[in-house]
């Protein structure tokens, strides 16, 4: 690639989008060069707001845009492996919003089409650039809390009825692919299991307790972690009110426990107070955006195709938390211990 700048486009115009969109405008190197959305009325909307060049209806009119070097996914999860394929046979790079896919084949598809076509695949996920996520990476790379014993992760929502009647493609097995854990918890699977060198096997339990709704509203899960440790995942959307995401990582010369809100606490059986320093994804993060981890994401991809180098999280990586998740309903429908 010999442009200066690299071209991107959106695809799907809904909640999400916006935040792209922004963070592509506040990237130098970036240009928002279309909008995709099968209701042209939203996708003009979004090319008005933040300037992009064009507005489609249809994603072939996008793929035969040569302006266009990344694809941003931003549409319903049981839509991710399609689009992600298409785009990768039409020569774009692909930003997938969470989750990469709701299914294992596909997500093995869509890794496997983007390394034939020699394109990158990236997923967005904000927590693990959070300060505090960053923190607590760098502090049990360090070992400072001495052997991992164990790490849970708290994910308590609410989301009403309301929610999910919003749209037709919520709290659905064909598109949503699961529910608490699947849309609104993926992300603090993802940290916990980042921090502790990925999962080995578990077991859980889940319902529908008090939504009308397809999927899970409500989730436990015991796991046994790749170092050893053992831990616990809570996750729901009925909680009211809802819940700060909070992690636990308790080692025997030390604990990590940190939240929305960050680090809560940090303590060490010997030495310093474990406050070490750690490096941003990138130290000059723009003010006026709304959202710095997409900034973050958006930045990074830019760089991967302007450097040809990885994205910060490649599709590899992202599915672990995805295919933890499968993992869980698999347990809780067979009664039994998962392994990975």
């Amino acid at each position: 690639m010999k442009k200066s700048k690299v071209g991107f486009s959106i695809i799907g115009a809904g909640i999400v989008a916006p935040l792209h969109a922004a963070a592509i405008n506040a990237t130098p190197e970036a240009e928002l060069i279309s909008v995709v959305d099968t209701f042209e009325e939203n996708a003009r909307k979004l090319q008005k707001e933040y300037k992009s060049l064009h507005s489609y209806t249809s994603f072939q009119e996008c793929l035969e845009d040569t302006d266009v070097d990344v694809v941003i996914i931003c549409t319903p999860s049981g839509t991710h492996g399609d689009l992600t394929i298409e785009a990768a046979r039409a020569g774009k790079h692909v930003l997938c919003e969470k989750p990469l896919e709701i299914n294992a084949s596909k997500m093995t598809k869509m890794i496997e089409t983007c390394e034939e076509n020699n394109v990158k695949l990236g997923t967005v996920y904000p927590r693990r650039t959070i300060a505090s996520t960053v923190k607590a990476k760098q502090m049990l790379e360090k070992q400072v809390f001495g052997r991992i014993t164990l790490a849970d992760v708290h994910l308590k929502f609410y989301r009403s009825q309301s929610y999910y009647d919003s749209a037709g493609w919520r709290g659905t097995w064909e598109m949503d692919g699961g529910g608490a854990l699947m849309n609104q918890g993926i992300h603090g699977i993802d940290v916990i299991q980042w921090l502790n060198g990925g999962v080995k096997k578990v077991f859980a339990r889940t319902a529908t307790m008090a939504r009308n709704i397809e999927v899970e509203d409500t989730a436990v899960a015991v796991l046994e972690y790749n170092n050893g440790a053992f831990g616990l995942i809570e996750g729901s959307t009925t909680v009211y009110p809802g819940q700060k995401t909070r992690f636990e990582i308790y080692g025997d010369k030390g604990t990590v426990i940190f939240s929305d809100k960050g680090i809560e606490k940090c303590e060490r059986l010997y030495g310093e107070d474990g406050d070490f320093e750690y490096v941003k994804a990138n130290d000059n993060i723009p003010q006026d955006i709304p959202s710095p981890g997409h900034y973050r994401y958006v930045y990074d991809m830019t760089h991967a195709v302007l450097q040809d180098k990885d994205p910060l999280v490649t599709g590899i990586e992202a599915r672990k938390a995805v295919d933890i998740i499968l993992a869980i309903y698999d347990s809780s429908k067979k009664g039994k211990e998962i392994f990975l």
